[in-house]
């Protein structure tokens, strides 16, 4: 018997696995509300200068733009003695008195510390540094979390992004709430990549496909709740402290989660592994299979099952396969991040009421991975990551050429481009894990996770090229998911093949991996004995 099926005896089903869905999924629910939440907390009202202290606000007179509307960050030059307002037409200067909001629709981090005209750059910096956070969190705490454990690492991000959301809500400068948000993102990245990681290794083989796109549709549903808490709270800093709090919660909620049997096992810690596992036999009324089973059979058949072949980041660049996967996957994955947050974050600009169209949103994303699952499993893989890459840059595109004015029109094109996107990350996380063999699957992972962070961080920056020309970020936005899904072509199939355990397995589906320079590494294993326990 082998190590999966051992647990899968006392864990294929029961009522654990809906305790372990509930606990690992709650927590998601609140991802959305912090990935996006900048959303509402940023939200740039209109604006304009405020007129100097000793102007009487009566007969106060805006210069025009060219679009018929008072000009935002620019005001006549004021001369005291003037006896009309218009005296000074033509001269204008910055607004040296600040500016007036209207806040009719709530606060923000914009009117609490000017984020507008010339410092509007640093609104869009706010947003890349959370998401700087979750780059950097991706690549440490994945580490960190084969050596110390999932769970510890599961309950600290939990902790730390409740301490640190709550911190941010009171803020008192712009560097310190930039810095702290930084901090949520490093969290969330902590809570995703160990969430991911505890429902692969606690689910049966059998089920994961489904309790993945589970625990999916957790993040989807909660992009509902979002739009509810910002209609409710007005003010931005107790929006951030009531979608941070909850974390505590879950931080408690948390030791009720079991650590992975299988690193437990690894990591020598067998006889701990084998009391969970009894637990869980316990829970699901499966005493009996529990019983049956040694220490030294889990040692050993896991001995058997696992690869201990080692291979690193370097390996995904050395031989030619390996190489073509990783920079075709690399940049379908940079493009479906960079261009899903380009869409995501740019909400308030589509002129539709802000609340309603989160809520559209979100809800395009359950028929859209509906649709992915049925795509996927009967036109395959690597046609529905193309497609779908290629019609969200196509919409994308297609914005630069409908007038602000079409706001019907330009609203459908941005929930269908996102719709799509949101499908790229669903085909995306299952084609990456059928594409890697086992044996680096993992670091292939984490290669692509480092992709789409670093295109979610650009995205915001990227907006701030609209100074040269507004059609300019969508153009940019469009090419990249058109390249993304051109590169894609060039991927093999993995519908209704084998999953691969080794690089020599590659060969016999792969045609390109049949090219003459490719020589697989099968047989320079280091093995590593598990550690007794």
């Amino acid at each position: 018997m082998t190590f999966s099926k051992i647990v899968d005896s006392v864990n294929s089903q029961g009522p654990f696995q809906c305790i372990i869905l509930v606990l690992l999924g709650l927590p998601i629910l609140g991802m959305a509300n912090h990935n996006l939440l900048q959303i509402f907390t940023a939200i740039t009202p209109a604006h304009h200068c405020r007129p100097p202290r000793n102007a009487s606000a009566g007969s106060w007179v805006l210069p025009m733009g060219l679009n018929g509307k008072p000009e935002q960050c620019l005001r006549f030059v004021y001369l005291p003695n003037a006896s009309l307002p218009n005296e000074t037409q033509g001269a204008t200067e910055p607004c040296l008195d600040g500016w007036a909001y209207n806040i009719s629709a709530g606060d923000s981090i914009v009117t609490e510390w000017d984020l507008v005209c010339g410092s509007h750059k640093l609104k869009e910096m706010a947003q890349s540094m959370f998401m700087a956070g979750t780059l950097i969190g991706g690549i440490l705490l994945g580490s960190l979390s084969d050596r110390f454990g999932r769970k510890p690492i599961l309950s600290c991000s939990y902790l730390l992004l409740a301490a640190s959301g709550a911190s941010a809500a009171i803020s008192p400068n712009l560097p310190i709430y930039m810095a702290l948000r930084f901090l949520c993102g490093f969290s969330t990245a902590g809570v995703i990549l160990s969430t991911v990681i505890l429902v692969v290794e606690w689910t049966p083989s059998r089920v994961r496909a489904i309790t993945s796109v589970g625990v999916g549709y957790f993040y989807t549903f909660g992009q509902f709740i979002l739009p509810g808490l910002a209609y409710i709270i007005l003010q931005w800093r107790w929006l951030q402290l009531t979608v941070s709090v909850p974390y505590f919660a879950f931080f408690l909620l948390s030791w009720w989660i079991p650590e992975s049997i299988r690193w437990m096992v690894l990591s020598g810690k067998s006889l701990k592994a084998l009391k969970v596992l009894r637990w869980v036999a316990a829970i699901n009324g499966k005493e009996e299979e529990a019983e049956k089973i040694s220490l030294e059979e889990l040692k050993i058949n896991l001995q058997k099952e696992v690869s201990l072949t080692k291979y690193s980041t370097r390996d995904l660049f050395r031989r030619p396969i390996l190489r073509h996967m990783t920079f075709s996957l690399s940049l379908a994955w940079f493009s479906t991040g960079f261009s899903y947050y380009s869409l995501a974050l740019n909400v308030e600009d589509f002129g539709v009421n802000l609340y309603l169209l989160q809520l559209i949103f979100g809800g395009i994303d359950v028929p859209a991975k509906f649709l992915t699952i049925l795509s996927m499993n009967y036109l395959g893989r690597r046609t529905t990551e193309v497609t779908v890459l290629i019609l969200a840059g196509g919409a994308i595109l297609a914005l630069t050429f409908v007038p602000s004015d079409l706001q019907t029109l330009r609203t459908v094109l941005a929930v269908f481009g996102k719709g799509c996107l949101s499908s790229s990350f669903s085909c995306l996380y299952l084609y990456t894990s059928e594409l890697y063999p086992t044996v680096i699957r993992q670091t292939g992972m984490g290669v692509s996770n480092l992709m789409t962070r670093m295109g979610s961080m650009m995205a915001p920056l990227v907006r701030i090229t609209a100074e040269w020309h507004p059609v300019v970020p969508n153009v940019i936005f469009g090419t990249i998911a058109l390249l993304g899904g051109s590169v894609s072509l060039f991927l093999p199939e993995t519908l209704n093949q084998p999953l691969p355990e080794t690089l020599e397995d590659i060969k016999k589906w792969s045609p390109r991996a049949k090219d003459p320079k490719w020589e697989p590494e099968a047989q320079n294993f280091q093995r590593s004995p598990l550690q007794p326990c």
